[in-house]
């Protein structure tokens, strides 16, 4: 095994290109160690993002060898391989700032065209929502909530490639868990807004999404409950 890693990382924004680097390698080392390195020792300049270091906010997401990982998860050992080469990029899908750092904004506009924010009518006067743990909405919602909008699956998808208005996974995976909030009161303004051409009807099922989901999360069961939703609800004719 070698001991340096070779490491090319993209510099720059939309037009730049990957520079090399060469760094020590080390034992339990992860590719955000790698990245720190560098910009510590060599390339003070590099710009990227990161901010817990334990796989809580997921803001060091960056596309490692061609997938979007969390790069504070992703040791050097399981992707570099024993030849030590590594390919360090921004997240696909999003506007490049600089270097490894992305524009966000897009993304989550997108959650906010998909209604993904929970509208009630208790006060503080009420008392506390009772929901059934066991409930079937309730067990669906909790398939989905853990989602922390670090944006891996918006650049895994294929169809957000293709169709830049396309919500999204973690969009879509965000309407799924309110769709399921009994106490939420948007639940047709939300179907509506997630069932045009830019919404789950647009997924093609590759499941890429949730493959590469670092919370273990499947938005491609939640837009699949969507369609069925949507479905039913066109029928009843409520859209």
């Amino acid at each position: 095994m070698s001991t340096t890693l070779t490491v090319k990382v993209w510099r720059g924004t939309k037009e730049g290109a990957f520079t090399r680097y060469e760094v020590p390698r080390q034992n339990s080392q992860t590719v955000l160690d790698v990245v720190t390195h560098i910009q510590r020792f060599i390339e003070p300049s590099l710009s990227y993002r990161f901010a817990c270091r334990v796989g809580m906010c997921g803001s060091c997401a960056m596309t490692v060898n061609g997938k979007a990982c969390w790069t504070c998860r992703t040791h050097v050992a399981k992707v570099a391989g024993d030849d030590g080469e590594l390919e360090i990029a921004p997240l696909s899908n999003l506007p490049v700032i600089k270097d490894l750092a992305t524009d966000m904004s897009a993304f989550f506009d997108k959650w906010a065209r998909a209604k993904g924010q929970f509208k009630g009518t208790a006060t503080r006067a009420d008392d506390f929502a009772k929901v059934a743990p066991a409930s079937v909405e309730r067990v669906a919602a909790n398939a989905g909530i853990e989602c922390i909008g670090c944006g891996v699956c918006y650049a895994s998808c294929d169809v957000v490639s293709w169709r830049p208005d396309y919500l999204g996974p973690a969009a879509l995976n965000r309407a799924w868990t309110l769709v399921n909030d009994v106490r939420d009161v948007q639940q047709t303004e939300r179907l509506r807004a997630v069932a045009g051409d830019a919404g789950c009807h647009a997924c093609h099922t590759q499941g890429s999404c949730t493959e590469r989901c670092p919370k273990q999360l499947a938005p491609t069961l939640a837009i699949a409950g969507l369609k069925r939703k949507v479905a039913k609800a066109a029928v009843r004719g409520e859209l």
